[in-house]
């Protein structure tokens, strides 16, 4: 099997009649909903100063109970580098705390402290209203449709 290079367009590849218009791109409409989507989240969260994807791993581990930092990632959708920084932050904040794995030494394990579940269920309703913040421009059928064409993109 042959790797192919990855080809960046250039300006002379861009159609001749101007139609790049990059405020249309997928990715930019994607990064500029995400932006909108962590600034609400974090002004909404407001003085805990958790970001997102701290968030995600609070709230996996608040559901799971505890897990590998494999599945941690995993279940996050976050690779192994941003995984050990997220569970680093949490553990120096005292909100996750890391074991070996009972039954693999290889494994370390990821629960929540008792002031991590406090947090997380203090947090819940804000994260909840960041959620209802973020879709408030969409009637509940939009809002329906565009998490639904999300999760077909995913």
């Amino acid at each position: 099997m042959r790797a192919t290079a990855l080809r960046i367009p250039f300006e002379d590849d861009l159609p001749a009649d101007g139609d790049y218009a990059l405020a249309e791109q997928i990715n930019h409409r994607l990064r500029r909903a995400h932006q909108r989507a962590s600034a609400i989240f974090l002004e909404t969260i407001g003085d805990f100063q958790l970001t997102p994807t701290q968030w995600a791993a609070l709230v996996t581990l608040h559901a799971e109970n505890a897990l590998s930092q494999n599945q941690l990632g995993r279940l996050t959708c976050m690779d192994p580098a941003t995984t050990q920084g997220v569970i680093l932050r949490l553990v120096d904040r005292a909100l996750v705390e890391r074991h070996p794995d009972p039954h693999d030494r290889r494994r370390t394990s990821v629960r929540l402290t008792a002031a991590g579940r406090s947090l997380v269920t203090a947090l819940m309703p804000k994260a909840q209203e960041a959620h209802a913040r973020t879709l408030a421009p969409l009637s509940a059928e939009e809002q329906d449709t565009f998490l639904g064409l999300l999760a077909r993109l995913m």
